[in-house]
């Protein structure tokens, strides 16, 4: 029960690596504040929670915009009285295109949604933490943030920008007690991600490079979330903690 009574704020909340690790955060005692843009998706996973015997709210915004995640933060502190953890995680995807054929409006979506609702999540979260006298932030990166992918340009520059985001907010921020890290999946039965790989041989093209031979299921980087978000990883400062099946390790 390493989060018993904390509270915590999960962005992207309705599905894939969100749900599984809102999931993980209330098997640990955590009171949520679950959000997510799908409202029904976000719901649903709001009900899984208390299922599980934990508090939790839901509220629908999209972290692209600075009054949604606002409110998010505000919600946390007017329910539970503070904030002591915050995932960021809500995150989109492109068809796969090369850079010359990406439209500039589906490249202004992406970086407002992958990398300035990142900004925007932690600006407010931030605030509410120091009022508290600390806390813990982890943000999704991947490891499209570490190395390049052909066809997934605007992807692996938002996530590039997160770990950048991540590593300076977090030196800005550790002697007020908050320490800011970021988890970098590999491939995961996402959603998002599933979608792309309907097709079996398809799928195995797309594991083929990955020495562990398969994609993560979001409860092993739920796993990771906790560690990076507990007083396990209490040293740990501006890391990028790579999940990625040994696929960076060549």
């Amino acid at each position: 029960m390493r989060f018993d009574r904390k509270t915590v704020l999960v962005t992207g909340a309705g599905s894939g690596i969100g749900r599984a690790t809102a999931l993980e955060f209330a098997a640990e005692g955590a009171r949520l504040v679950l959000s997510d843009v799908n409202e029904v998706n976000g719901q649903a996973s709001a009900a899984m929670v208390r299922e599980l015997g934990r508090e939790v709210e839901f509220v629908q915004g999209d972290v692209a915009r600075a009054a949604d995640c606002e409110a998010m933060v505000a919600r946390a502190l007017d329910r539970f009285g503070g904030l002591h953890v915050a995932f960021n995680n809500a995150g989109i995807n492109l068809a796969a295109a090369p850079i010359a054929e990406i439209e500039e409006a589906e490249w202004q979506r992406i970086v407002a949604t992958n990398l300035t609702g990142v900004f925007l999540c932690m600006k407010y979260e931030i605030a509410a933490m120091k009022r508290g006298g600390g806390g813990a932030i982890v943000n999704t990166s991947s490891v499209g943030g570490l190395i390049g992918t052909a066809g997934v340009t605007a992807y692996c520059a938002t996530k590039h920008g997160v770990l950048g985001l991540t590593k300076s907010a977090a030196l800005d921020h550790i002697r007020d007690g908050i320490r800011i890290n970021a988890v970098c999946p590999g491939g995961t039965r996402t959603p998002m991600l599933l979608e792309w790989f309907k097709d079996p041989a398809v799928e195995r093209a797309a594991t083929a490079d990955t020495p562990i031979a398969r994609f993560a299921d979001p409860r092993e980087i739920a796993r990771a979330v906790l560690f990076l978000a507990s007083e396990e990883s209490s040293f740990m400062v501006g890391h990028g903690l790579v999940v990625d099946g040994g696929l960076t390790a060549h």
